[in-house]
């Protein structure tokens, strides 16, 4: 069992929580119409049944994401002077400069230091240890992480393999200091560059420049090697989080909650197996949202907010393409 931790350290603690997803509703009925696919194939394969998608021109990530962290400051009573940081984790940013955070940061009126952090699925646990560094030290007071992804931008809508998979959304956190114990207690993240072109998007960066070729090759959507990164994806999210169980004297009695990234509901399955956890304890909205990447964890925590009471173990766990993976310990704040 997990000792008590020392009331005399600071930690980053999430204090409030928010999310964000658009109303359009793309149900597996609807996805027949366009792939040759089925609703029960869907769901017996990865746990789906519907993902919301942002309609309407001219707005991106950033307009999820802003979203999600206006709804943040107002749900904790916070004036948009007193954020000092914002970080935004994203693969689908507005552009590729300037940064969709400092996009974000301005409609949402904070007057803060902003950038983006890119790790495909684990962007917001990246993004939430690197918040939690600056809390530690005493740099900065208040933080907001949000994860947010348009994946409607880069998915075709003629690939069966991947269009089933992915929708639209932006989750936000609000990061302070603790001293009492709680907050964000260890993490392990990793990355393995070897798995770099089994899901990624081959084109628009400066290997392979925007062009009349890359577009007529569909070379702007994802490419997705679906059982060589199903089969890492268990196991490295599975390994990692065992391995931070293990490192803080945790076991299944004593997680109190799984939260996971929500990507197949058969890779969600086998971490828990792996932490000895009753069904309970995992906490599962994929087959509302689908994989919203960088916004899986947060919107997660949010629809599962009232479950959570103060000093509960939770684990976060997510994998994502680059390869990256990685897990955090938290001790829930309130």
């Amino acid at each position: 069992m997990n000792s008590t931790p020392s009331t005399n350290k600071t930690q980053a603690a999430i204090t409030g929580v928010f999310g964000y997803v658009p109303d359009y509703v793309l149900t597996n009925k609807e996805l027949e119409t366009m792939v040759d696919t089925n609703d029960e194939w869907i769901k017996s394969r990865t746990g789906i049944s519907e993902r919301r998608i942002l309609k309407g021109k001219g707005m991106g990530t950033s307009h999820l994401a802003t979203k999600a962290v206006k709804g943040l400051l107002e749900k904790t009573n916070t004036k948009p002077e007193e954020i000092d940081f914002l970080i935004c984790a994203t693969a689908t940013p507005d552009m590729v400069f300037p940064a969709t955070g400092n996009i974000v940061a301005h409609q949402a009126g904070l007057n803060c230091l902003s950038y983006d952090l890119m790790a495909a699925c684990s962007g917001f646990l990246y993004a939430l240890v690197t918040a939690s560094q600056f809390i530690e030290t005493g740099k900065y007071k208040k933080i907001v992480v949000v994860g947010a992804d348009k994946m409607s931008s880069i998915v075709d809508y003629e690939d069966r393999q991947t269009c089933i998979l992915f929708g639209d959304g932006a989750g936000a956190v609000l990061l302070e200091a603790d001293t009492e114990g709680n907050g964000i207690v260890d993490s392990i993240l990793r990355t393995d560059g070897a798995g770099a072109t089994e899901l990624y998007m081959k084109a628009g960066g400066s290997v392979h420049p925007a062009s009349k070729e890359t577009v007529e090759n569909k070379e702007h959507y994802i490419t997705q090697h679906g059982a060589v990164v199903f089969k890492h994806a268990v196991k490295n999210m599975a390994d990692t989080s065992a391995e931070l169980v293990e490192k803080n004297g945790l076991d299944g009695d004593s997680i109190d909650f799984l939260v996971p990234h929500q990507a197949n509901l058969r890779i969600i399955d086998a971490t828990a197996r792996r932490l000895g956890l009753d069904p309970e304890k995992v906490l599962v909205n994929i087959e509302k949202y689908g994989n919203t990447t960088c916004a899986t964890i947060p919107l997660c925590m949010r629809d599962f907010e009232h479950k959570f009471k103060k000093g509960d173990n939770l684990i976060l766990a997510a994998f994502g393409g680059g390869f990256t993976w990685g897990a955090v310990y938290l001790k829930w704040a309130y």
